[in-house]
């Protein structure tokens, strides 16, 4: 049979997927809903991932876009990985509800960094995307006005900041290395004094993800991204593919999801997914492909991961005794 399909070389890239924070933000809903029963409320998507989403809600999860449409009671309410503002624990703890915080910590960082700037006086340029959770979950750790946004070279080039001397910078942890880096350049270009974080706000995964793809994209006819389209960096991964020059770099949920007219007459193809993939969808993709050609799988490896992070305190072993 496979000698009437025709070859092709499939690149893996390496690490893929799950990131230590939505790996803690799932285990958060899936201990609660253990630890507790159904129904275990969500404030937002827990990751930006259908698929998840779907699992979670079908063992009990009921997932909300705001607090106010969480009944009185003792349910777990658990805040995404994305971060929320400092309003929603507040409104949480008024109301008696017995919140859990899932925020990624390396979002928490960031959160930190931005209250301890403005305790020192400094005004926060923010560099992210206006309206992503977790630009409004770090927006939100600060007063009104004590944070700006900056979304792009331009509006670095011509913010004009009340006290130049006092200000910082921070950053969404999922964006694209390259396009902050030119953002960055600009700010402290202009304002020689901006403080700067003490470690990189981007997270390891999202970097480590991006320098995968930037191994694979020149060497594949095109590159498929598994993961969901309001995913930051999933979208970040498939531009990554096509600024190293990939004809063809598209984002997809699930198989059902592909272009065969984009993607057939290939020779080599890369796939890699974003940090709410999970693995299962991108051995579906795998599986499509098979379908069609007589497939070669190789991984190429960028970094290797080892980082863990322990649930929220109130879902830890000890907690439940």
């Amino acid at each position: 049979m496979s000698a009437e399909k025709p070859p092709l070389r499939i690149l893996l890239c390496a690490p893929r997927g799950f990131c230590a924070g939505v790996v803690r933000a799932i285990d958060a809903v899936e201990r609660a809903l253990a630890l507790h029963g159904a129904p275990v409320y969500v404030r937002h998507e827990i990751v930006h991932n259908k698929y998840v989403v779907d699992g979670l809600r079908k063992k009990g999860a009921v997932f909300v876009e705001e607090l106010d449409e969480v009944p009185p009671g003792d349910a777990p309410v658990i805040f995404s990985a994305h971060g929320v503002p400092r309003s929603v624990p507040e409104a949480a703890a008024a109301r008696n509800l017995f919140a859990i915080d899932a925020t990624c910590p390396l979002v928490t960082k960031v959160h930190r960094e931005a209250q301890l700037h403005h305790k020192k006086g400094r005004h926060v340029l923010l560099i992210g995307h206006a309206r992503h959770p977790e630009v409004v979950g770090t927006m939100g750790q600060l007063p009104e006005g004590a944070v700006t946004l900056i979304e792009t070279a331009q509006d670095a080039r011509t913010i004009a900041p009340a006290d130049p001397e006092n200000l910082a910078y921070a950053t969404q942890t999922t964006l694209s290395l390259d396009d902050t880096a030119e953002i960055v350049a600009i700010l402290r270009a202009r304002f020689p004094t901006i403080a700067v974080p003490h470690k990189e706000d981007i997270c390891y995964a999202t970097t480590n993800r991006q320098e995968a793809v930037k191994k694979v994209a020149p060497q594949v006819d095109a590159m498929v991204v598994v993961g969901a389209p309001n995913s930051s960096n999933s979208q970040r991964l498939r531009e990554t593919a096509e600024r190293e020059g990939c004809a063809v770099s598209v984002l997809v949920q699930r198989a059902s999801d592909l272009d065969w007219s984009r993607l057939s007459e290939l020779k080599s193809l890369g796939i890699t997914a974003g940090a709410s993939a999970p693995e299962v969808l991108v051995e579906e993709i795998i599986d499509a492909f098979a379908e069609r050609y007589d497939v070669d799988v190789e991984t190429v490896t960028a970094a290797q991961e080892d980082v863990f992070f322990p649930l929220p305190r109130a879902l830890r072993e000890d907690a439940a005794e």
